[in-house]
């Protein structure tokens, strides 16, 4: 009996197949939630006022468009995200760099950093954060949230990098030696970018969490997305309506940040 082999071509239309399947599946699922959500909404005796919901992201007057509360919360939600998505990078390649050097100083501070942070929640860490260590170099709101952010985030970060360089064969640090580069240029040139591809599927679940995260620094009165809303709901008592349109701003974020890195991740593995 012959066995037919799978072309390119193939592999192309099996993974066209598949993306199609995920995305009708999470369309049902997610028309399941919605399908009890609006059932719970019909049996409520709730005052649903929607059609009041769109002034809170923007408005029109004599001088054209008006960003609403909304809009510049998420504006404000998203430069945090940003920031300290940069940050926290660095942070965690640091950490991973600290910690698996040859000094034991640096190995020891660096088994502190993610230690103390990973296993301390981070409502904690931001009250300590703005209140006992943003006085002392006179940071901000904001600062004090990107900072506390990027810290947290970079913990875990630390260790999702460590293990994805520990993924890569010992030989491809003696191959990059073989050709005469340094230790650092080994690493810079040969074993981080294959570290990279390992990372992807963990770092993408920290992003996330990244930006989910960022709903939390409204306890120290920034205005991001979440101050917004509760700051509307104390003026309007529209609790529901905000609060729902608040959780699919967040999920609209995510889900596209997930998206975006798995094409990189996709991309990333076609080059390998």
């Amino acid at each position: 009996m012959a066995i037919k082999t799978i072309t390119p071509g193939w592999k192309k239309k099996y993974a066209a197949v598949i993306f199609l399947r995920d995305i009708v599946c999470y369309g049902l699922a997610l028309s399941g939630v919605a399908f009890l959500i609006f059932r719970g909404i019909a049996q409520s005796s709730y005052n649903w006022q929607w059609y009041r919901v769109s002034q809170f992201f923007y408005t029109w007057d004599d001088n054209g468009f008006v960003a609403g509360p909304l809009l510049r919360g998420l504006g404000m939600t998203l430069y945090i995200a940003v920031i300290s998505l940069a940050l926290s990078f660095v942070f965690g390649l640091a950490g991973t760099i600290a910690g698996m050097g040859k000094s034991r100083v640096g190995r020891f501070f660096s088994r502190v950093y993610v230690e103390t942070i990973r296993n301390t929640p981070l409502v904690v860490q931001l009250f300590v954060m703005y209140f006992i260590i943003a006085p002392v170099f006179g940071l901000g709101q904001v600062p004090s949230a990107v900072l506390a952010l990027s810290l947290f985030e970079g913990a875990y970060l630390a260790e999702i990098f460590r293990a994805g360089i520990g993924a890569v064969p010992k030989g491809q640090w003696e191959a990059g030696f073989s050709l005469g580069f340094s230790r650092a240029a080994t690493f810079l040139h040969v074993v981080l970018p294959q570290a990279f591809s390992h990372v992807l599927p963990p770092l993408t679940g920290e992003l996330v969490n990244l930006v989910k995260n960022t709903a939390l620094v409204s306890i120290i009165a920034v205005t991001d997305l979440s101050m917004q809303g509760q700051v509307i709901i104390a003026d309007t008592f529209l609790s529901l309506e905000i609060w729902l349109v608040v959780a699919a701003v967040y999920l609209v974020l995510t889900l596209s940040l997930a998206f975006l890195t798995a094409r990189l991740e996709r991309r990333t593995q076609r080059r390998i």
